[in-house]
């Protein structure tokens, strides 16, 4: 009898772990709470827009292509789409049970299921992390994310003329992404200095040899801002929004590489929109409820995997964003492997072996990426007392320190109950890795990442009784969404 597998996500990684698991030969459930799969990454304009084919700078699409429509039509494959994965439950023996609301986010009538299988492999990706400064929280500031996702979902611009700050090579495709919407970039501004880019970029340059495609796309990236006009530069960052109702200018000053402000640097840009991030954060809840433990690196915490993608619970394997920042190919090779070892796959087959060495080359090009777009320790001193950390809750940065400095405190719990920093709608999953970077060394126990109820779900939906699941589906889709796939 075939394995049952199930993947949570439908990214490069998760389309990677549904092939690896087919051509294991198990039978696959593929979870997605978009319409269409491909991520964040692979984000195009829905079929409904009749829409063009996709952008110039579209890298991989054709690759992506293939594994979707290889994936998706598979004998072997139930693609449920619109479905979100709100709660894992877990077993002494085996995956954990997955707890799946089907049909439109936020709609009514949703279906309520569950899911067991053999091994469960978790995909679910990252989002924009945005650290807050004086004005962050202005109508018309936005995640580079949000404005690259509206871009290149939709064709809107967030605003005209847009200045791009952050850190991170993710800086240039939204760039390029906007002007191709039509949008007029003002600039793209790097937080680190040159130096400490090409320090990181420099540093065992013969690890570059396996990653020689990034080297086109980055001269295409400035091909695209020469040929507008934008100026790139480093060692700049936006340390306030100003603006009557919603933003109208930027405050730019250049940084020390701990990220300090260098006096008497400020300019001010008059905007309309402003897009920031400076990296990302992976969404750990399910590998937090799922019972896998985490990895503390220099980046930030990550899924705890070994050699071929197990986590540490059992059943459990997690690729992509979740594992470490490294991008789609990394994110595809290591969701390739995953699947294959959880499907049943031989470890010891060639193909698992080529796939390690892969995985292991986009390693070190993520960890390149890191060192040459470090987050500097200084940040915090672009805040003021007033500064909205947690924006659901609208806590300041004055009143989280003044609660992390009271002995009665305690525990980060503790302040956390007393500034309501983090409990707000979005759960802390804006606000919870600054929080707890803020208060890293102040108070023990922070921990941004667990969450038993991984998404929000209606009281009558949670008294619904769920239908069992123990099997595939055979690829029994609503015949009116058969175009998502494509």
């Amino acid at each position: 009898m075939s394995r049952r597998v199930v993947v949570v996500g439908a990214g490069p990684a998760g389309l990677g772990a549904a092939a690896g698991a087919l051509r294991a030969g198990a039978d696959v459930t593929l979870i997605d709470a978009s319409e269409q799969p491909g991520g964040q990454y692979h984000r195009m304009l829905p079929d409904a827009f009749a829409a063009a084919a996709p952008g110039r700078l579209h890298h991989g699409w054709q690759g992506f292509e293939r594994l979707r429509d290889h994936v998706l039509r598979h004998p072997r494959c139930d693609w449920w789409p619109e479905s979100t994965v709100w709660s894992i439950e877990r077993h002494d023996e085996g995956a954990p049970a997955v707890h799946v609301l089907r049909g439109e986010a936020d709609a009514a009538g949703r279906e309520r299921r569950v899911l067991r299988a053999d091994a469960l492999v978790l995909a679910p990706g990252a989002h924009d992390r945005v650290l807050p400064f004086p004005g962050w929280g202005l109508p018309g500031v936005y995640t580079a994310g949000a404005a690259q996702a509206l871009a290149k979902g939709e064709r809107l611009v967030v605003g005209d003329p847009v200045l791009i700050a952050g850190s991170g090579p993710f800086l240039l495709p939204v760039a390029a992404s906007l002007i191709e919407a039509g949008a007029t970039v003002l600039e793209v501004l790097e937080a680190n200095p040159a130096a400490t880019v090409a320090r990181g970029w420099a540093r065992r340059p013969w690890e570059l040899a396996s990653q020689a495609g990034k080297a086109g796309e980055l001269a295409e990236y400035a091909g695209l801002l020469a040929r507008h006009r934008v100026p790139y530069r480093t060692g700049r960052a936006v340390i306030e929004a100003r603006g009557d109702g919603r933003v109208e200018e930027a405050v730019t000053a250049r940084l020390r590489p701990d990220w300090s402000v260098v006096p008497g640097t400020e300019r001010t840009v008059p905007v309309d929109a402003l897009c920031v991030t400076h990296g990302f954060s992976p969404q750990l809840e399910l590998p937090v409820a799922a019972g896998c433990a985490l990895a503390r690196t220099s980046g930030g915490s990550f899924t705890e995997v070994d050699a071929d993608q197990r986590t540490t619970a059992p059943g459990v394997y997690a690729a992509g964003e979740i594992t470490g920042i490294g991008g789609a190919p990394a994110a595809r090779t290591e969701g390739l492997l995953a699947g294959w070892i959880a499907g049943g796959g031989d470890p010891a087959a060639r193909e698992a072996g080529a796939l390690r060495r892969r995985r292991d080359q986009a390693r070190a090009f993520a960890a390149r990426l890191a060192a040459a777009h470090p987050i500097g320790a200084a940040w915090p001193g672009w805040l003021r007392d007033e500064t909205v950390v947690c924006r659901c809750e609208e806590t300041t940065y004055g009143s989280l320190c003044r609660a992390a400095g009271d002995e009665a405190s305690g525990s980060a719990r503790a302040v956390k109950l007393g500034t309501r920093a983090g409990l707000g709608p979005c759960q802390a999953r804006i606000c919870g890795p600054t929080v707890a970077e803020l208060l890293s060394g102040k108070v023990p126990g922070a921990n941004p990442h667990h969450r038993p109820i991984a998404q929000p779900i209606r009281l009558g939906e949670l008294a619904s009784p769920p239908t069992e699941n123990t099997g595939n589906t055979k690829n029994r889709r609503n015949p009116d969404k058969k175009e998502s796939a494509r």
